[in-house]
């Protein structure tokens, strides 16, 4: 990736609260080369409303972050100890986190099996 390129994600690549809800791009050359999608209500409420399945990070996880990569809300995040939660409030519950797991410590469970 050139200089100018570098330069030009800076200002996507902010946290959650300083980057704007909805990005605009011209072209597919100006997506960033990170997940960019940001959490947020949708038309018929909070996400967690509505999910059938629940991914439940298991105690084997191993740190390596490959769920937080496919994560396609952005939701999973990387806690200060380098150990990963899930917001479930934002969450959809699509298990893409659990099949790309590389040692299979992300369990999708029904969220009518949790006991609350």
């Amino acid at each position: 990736m050139a200089k100018a390129d570098t330069e030009k994600w800076k200002k996507i690549n902010k946290n959650r609260e300083t980057r704007p809800k909805v990005q605009e791009y011209t072209c597919w050359e100006e997506l960033s080369p990170i997940p960019i999608s940001l959490p947020i209500d949708g038309a018929i409420g909070i996400t967690g409303d509505w999910r059938t399945f629940r991914p439940l990070i298991k105690k084997g996880c191993n740190k390596c972050g490959i769920c937080w990569m496919f994560c396609p809300e952005g939701v999973i995040q990387k806690k200060e100890d380098g150990s990963f939660e899930i917001d479930y409030t934002y969450c959809k519950g699509c298990g893409i986190c659990a099949k790309e797991c590389p040692t299979k410590n992300i369990e999708m469970k029904r969220e009518a099996d949790i006991e609350k």
